[in-house]
Formats: structure tokens, C-alpha cells, sequence
């Protein structure tokens, strides 16, 4: 019977660290989330400098041509 109970004993080692990997794991994808939306924020914020700079460039342009 001492292999039956060393099995029992090693599963019930392993259930907390699938808790743990599951944490992690939820973590993880949390960090992704979080990084991704950050990222498209600031490709926003990027892409609205690069049109007001592209506007005032047609403006200076213009100004420049009459």
C-alpha cells in the first residue's frame, strides 16, 4: 500500500501548483491585456500628434504658395 499512498501525497502536491499556474497564467493574460490596451492608447496619441503636425505642415505650405 505504500505506493497508493506516496501517489495520493504527490497529487496533492500538485493540485496546489496547478492553482498556482492557473494564477500565473490568469496574470499573465491580465499583463497582455493591460500592455495591449496600452499600446493601442498610445498609438491613438501618436496618431493624432502625427495629423495635427501633418496639418500644420499643409497650412505652412499653403501660407508659403499664396
Amino acid at each position: 500500500m505504500e505506493p497508493a499512498c506516496r501517489k495520493d501525497k504527490q497529487k496533492q502536491k500538485e493540485t496546489p501548483n496547478r492553482g498556482d499556474k492557473a494564477k500565473q497564467k490568469s496574470a499573465q493574460q491580465e499583463l497582455k491585456q493591460r500592455q495591449r490596451a496600452e499600446i493601442y492608447a498610445l498609438n491613438k496619441v501618436m496618431t493624432d500628434l502625427e495629423q495635427q503636425q501633418f496639418e500644420a505642415f499643409c497650412k505652412q505650405m499653403q501660407s508659403q504658395g499664396q
